[in-house]
C-alpha cells in the first residue's frame, strides 16, 4: 500500500523545486542581458555619441582617434589620452589629462 507523503517532505521538494526555477530564471536572465548587451553593441558600434553618424578612424600625433565627419567630434578610447599627451605636463592637452584623470 503506498504511503501518502508527509506535509515537511511535500514543502522541502516545493522548496527544492522553487529554487531550481529561480536559478533557471536568473540564467535566463543572464543570457538576455548578454544578448542585448552585444545587439546595443552592434547598433551603436563606430557612430557618434552626439548624432549617431559613422565614425572614421583618423591619426592625432601617432594615435588613432574616432572623427566624426558631420559634427566634427572626436573621441578618445581609453588610454588615447595619455597617449597623445605623451609625459608632459604643460600645455592645453596636458591640463585637459588634469581634468579628466583628477
Amino acid at each position: 500500500m503506498p504511503q501518502k507523503p508527509s506535509e515537511s517532505e511535500e514543502e522541502h521538494f516545493a522548496r527544492l523545486e522553487m529554487e531550481r526555477r529561480k536559478e533557471l530564471a536568473k540564467r535566463h536572465a543572464a543570457e538576455s542581458a548578454a544578448g542585448e548587451r552585444e545587439a546595443l553593441k552592434q547598433q551603436h558600434w563606430m557612430r557618434c555619441p552626439k548624432d549617431g553618424q559613422e565614425l572614421a578612424t583618423v591619426r592625432l600625433q601617432g594615435v588613432s582617434v574616432d572623427s566624426c565627419a558631420t559634427c566634427g567630434g572626436m573621441w578618445l578610447d581609453a588610454g588615447e589620452l595619455d597617449e597623445v599627451v605623451g609625459n608632459s605636463d604643460t600645455g592645453p592637452l596636458a591640463s585637459l589629462r588634469k581634468i579628466f584623470k583628477g
